[in-house]
């Protein structure tokens, strides 16, 4: 804990870049937790007739809902200027910076990690669905 005396010597952040768009190791994180998700319902769903039409639907729905928004980053990310970012700014870099959301400003590591949280704690529990599916119901053959 500071002191009054000791904040007063502390460095005040002036003209800090502040970030509006997340960094793109978070989008591939992204695509990367969806894939892992549906591949956790391929290998470990898989038995009967009738799961291989469902697990197909969820296939073609989590492509869709991860194809659309990455289309459109790519795009918007190919054609906007970032003068303020360097091309090759890290992602540790990025994660120490300001990031402004809707509700407020927080930091790029928090922001990240709210971003990543639901679809990696779906991911991580469809995996162990599946696990305990796969190794304690009897198989119908």
């Amino acid at each position: 804990m500071t002191t009054p005396t000791e904040s007063k010597n502390l460095p005040v952040g002036h003209n800090r870049p502040v970030n509006t768009a997340l960094h793109p190791l978070v989008y591939k994180t992204l695509v990367g937790l969806v894939a892992w998700l549906v591949l956790s319902i391929w290998l470990l769903f898989d038995g009967t007739h009738y799961i291989e039409l469902i697990v197909a639907m969820i296939t073609v729905f989590f492509v869709i809902a991860t194809g659309i928004p990455v289309l459109i980053w790519m795009t918007w990310r190919r054609r906007a200027a970032h003068p303020d970012r360097p091309p090759d700014e890290t992602f540790r870099l990025w994660a120490t910076q300001q990031f402004r959301a809707w509700t407020g400003d927080l930091s790029g590591g928090a922001a990240a990690v709210q971003v990543l949280l639901p679809i990696a704690a779906v991911s991580i529990g469809m995996t162990v669905f599946g696990l305990v599916y796969y190794f304690d119901v009897p198989h119908l053959s």
